[in-house]
């Protein structure tokens, strides 16, 4: 599932939420992780898939997740985070996300109430976790992504030009 580009930047979300993170939000980040990762439902064409590694290595478990005998709900990371759950037995409690990039705007959202230091962002051309926490910071970011909108916007002039 890493090789699919919304599932890989909800995952990278949750860690880049864990940096700077006090402990009990770390702890609530990594019950979201538990219940998405690792016993993540996700809704494709109506119908209602397993993707959590929890779930797909285990086929009595996998059964049971989608059987009317669990407690299924919306994911939501304030209630998820809040969750208890067992780890030696199938989870009474599921939750399923409308799509990963649904679940990654709802953990981006999830870790701005959290009380942090500082902001992270990774940057893709260096392979690094950069914080971002003056205006310096904030401004080689904004001239970064302006870079990235004007190789997009040529791109779209480009193709435009050959339709």
């Amino acid at each position: 599932l890493f090789a699919d580009p919304d599932f890989a930047a909800f995952s990278q979300e949750i860690g880049l939420a864990s940096l700077g993170a006090s402990d009990a939000d770390v702890e609530r980040l990594a019950t979201c992780y538990w219940f998405t990762v690792e016993f993540g439902l996700c809704r494709e064409g109506g119908a209602i898939k397993a993707f959590g590694a929890g779930l797909l290595s285990s086929f009595g478990e996998l059964e049971y997740c989608l059987s009317d005998k669990p407690k299924v709900l919306p994911f939501d990371p304030p209630v998820t985070a809040a969750t208890k759950y067992p780890i030696t037995e199938y989870q009474p409690t599921y939750f399923v996300a409308e799509s990963f990039a649904d679940a990654q705007q709802k953990m981006r959202d999830f870790a701005r109430s959290m009380d942090k230091p500082c902001a992270m962002r990774y940057n893709a051309y260096t392979q690094s976790v950069e914080t971002v926490e003056n205006v310096k910071d904030f401004q080689h970011m904004a001239g970064t992504i302006r870079n990235d909108m004007n190789g997009l916007c040529d791109a779209i002039e480009r193709i435009a030009k050959r339709a």
